[in-house]
């Protein structure tokens, strides 16, 4: 069974890819001697996710092989947030420079002798911002931006055939990672664990998704979640979200004073 949680907008006639940031170049607008780099740095992560596919394909023919995988409940979570834009405008050889905020180290002659060397042992490598942005299609920005959709939101694929009737389809209701837990946990017929080697454990926050999984017409039962990274803040409460931008990813410009920060309001059909 395929969810995507939450699943993407249904697109009108007439609606907008989200705008470019005046902050982040075209591809037509960076130098023509830089985009071999640019390019190899998208391959190697075309590369690399493949890689991770066939290797997930490994654990789940051996599931079929063992006997278990229609009693096996599987999420696939594709990211941890959205797309990272901590690679600089041009990318990165080494992302440690990006981390110690010399990012300038990098320059477009030194990035062109390390082309062959992107996606080996010798590199730390990271892909340009405006790829970040492309890959968050159609959401606004980017990790550490929790409070945009660009910097949290993940497909996800849930496969359990022996616990869903529905196969192939996609969920709208919200959902949060702090939900996965307590899914799994019901699905096992277990309660959440107050101890554990003899420590007690904090409530679990997040609330099964079982009954959305089940039923695609189930009434939402997770109505507020709270975002924040790098004063970033986001919060979503019954299908309406309120935003604000503090800082940009990317830059190591001081950021703005948190009284002068834009909110928006978004509601159901934005």
């Amino acid at each position: 069974m395929l969810i995507n949680l939450p699943s993407l907008p249904t697109a009108e006639a007439d609606a907008e890819l989200t705008r470019r940031h005046d902050q982040i170049p075209a591809w037509d607008d960076m130098p023509a001697e830089l985009k071999p780099v640019l390019a190899r740095e998208m391959e190697i992560y075309a590369g690399f996710f493949e890689q991770t596919d066939h290797e997930l394909g490994r654990i789940v023919d051996t599931l079929q092989e063992l006997g278990v995988l229609d009693d096996t409940v599987i999420y696939y979570i594709i990211g941890d947030n959205g797309a990272s834009a901590e690679g600089t405008l041009n990318g990165c050889f080494n992302e440690m420079c990006m981390i110690n905020a010399m990012p300038d180290v990098e320059t477009t002659e030194f990035l062109l002798s390390k082309v062959d060397d992107f996606g080996t042992p010798k590199a730390y490598n990271h892909y340009a911002v405006g790829w970040a942005h492309a890959m968050n299609t159609p959401y606004q920005w980017t990790k550490q931006v929790a409070s945009q959709w660009g910097g949290t939101r993940n497909g996800t694929i849930v496969h359990w055939p022996n616990g869903f009737a529905d196969k192939a389809k996609t969920r709208n209701q919200f959902h949060h990672v702090i939900d996965v837990a307590p899914t799994i946990l019901e699905a096992a017929g277990l309660p959440a664990p107050i101890s554990v080697n003899g420590i007690q454990q904090a409530p679990l926050e997040g609330v099964s998704m079982l009954a959305t999984l089940r039923d695609g017409d189930a009434p939402e039962t997770h109505d507020v979640q709270y975002f924040e990274m790098f004063g970033n803040r986001g919060i979503y409460h019954n299908r309406w979200t309120a935003v604000t931008k503090h800082r940009t990813p990317w830059s190591t410009d001081p950021p703005p004073a948190f009284d002068d920060d834009n909110w928006e309001l978004y509601g159901p059909n934005d």
